[in-house]
């Protein structure tokens, strides 16, 4: 059963004679005749009562008008609805993150830009480790995602938002403040205070401390930066963070720099290949790019 044999019969019905509504759905008489009996042989069941003049409805083709017209309406539907996606009046944004972005991105100002642009497109911000925000990429369930990456992701779209210095953060009056060139091997004895195991800056630090075959401590592990620093700053551990963060978030936090080579951290937005240009994650993406080129941070390809 075909859409334009459900248009055929609809048009038949009404008009109620043949010629009419060959002439009202664009189609010579006989094709029309076909394409009914087509429909009625499918069905097993007549649906018109023929005469000299006119055609009308039998008790099945009664029940099937019915079912027919709702049909039309929801392909109508259906063709507005996918209209409406594409030219970005509906639709759903799903953005991943890590915490700790304003450093970098003002993640939250760049969605209330993109509400302001489209606002029938649903946003929804979900947060969580690098690992997961990637597998939920990945699967379709995140459209993009902003994360540091310790491994190079061949199966999603990147692009660098940032990149930063790794450096050591410690009390203020540690042993270790203002130090430059400290070595692993000189801080493997201290206690860490790290991130959870699968989030992008523990798997950063891991794999370093891991390349040198140095073992360390990992005395806390958290799952927010300002736990972090918080006791960084009480004096219960040391943390490996990008700069911008250690400067930017604790007037209480002291710095050292590590010995060449710099490890660097690694801001990137991940997202599968993008359809179009008519999809939400493709206007957002386009946004990113015009937010990237006015602060001057980074460039962005073309979304």
């Amino acid at each position: 059963m075909e859409l334009r044999q459900l248009h055929h019969f609809v048009a038949l019905a009404e008009e109620r004679q043949f010629t009419r509504a060959a002439r009202r759905v664009n189609i010579v008489q006989s094709a029309l005749s076909t394409s009914i009996r087509a429909l009625e042989r499918e069905l097993d069941a007549p649906l018109f009562v023929r005469s000299t003049r006119d055609v009308r409805l039998t008790g099945a083709g009664e029940i099937f008008l019915e079912k027919a017209r709702l049909a039309i309406e929801a392909v109508r539907d259906a063709r507005s609805a996918v209209a409406e996606v594409q030219g970005l009046k509906r639709g759903t944004l799903k953005i991943g993150t890590v915490q700790s972005l304003p450093a970098f991105l003002d993640l939250p100002l760049l969605l209330a830009r993109f509400h302001q642009r489209h606002p029938g497109i649903e946003i929804r911000l979900i947060q969580g480790s690098s690992s997961a925000l990637a597998d939920r990429t990945r699967a379709g369930g995140i459209d993009a995602a902003f994360f540091p990456v310790g491994t190079h992701l061949t199966d999603l779209v990147t692009t660098m938002i940032a990149c930063d210095e790794v450096v050591l953060a410690c009390p203020r009056g540690h042993p270790l403040e203002g130090l430059t060139g400290v070595a692993l091997e000189a801080i493997k004895d201290f206690p860490f205070v790290d991130f959870e195991t699968g989030w992008g800056t523990r798997r950063l630090v891991d794999g370093r401390f891991g390349d040198a075959g140095i073992g360390r401590h990992t005395a806390f592990e958290v799952s927010d930066l300002d736990t972090m620093l918080k006791l960084v700053s009480l004096g219960l551990g040391i943390a490996l963070l990008p700069e911008t963060v250690v400067v930017a978030r604790d007037p209480d936090i002291g710095m050292a720099r590590l010995s060449s080579p710099e490890l660097c951290w690694e801001l990137v937005v991940a997202h599968l290949p993008v359809a179009g240009p008519g999809t939400p994650v493709a206007a957002f993406l386009s946004l990113l790019h015009e937010s990237l080129v006015i602060t001057d941070t980074a460039q962005l390809p073309e979304a």
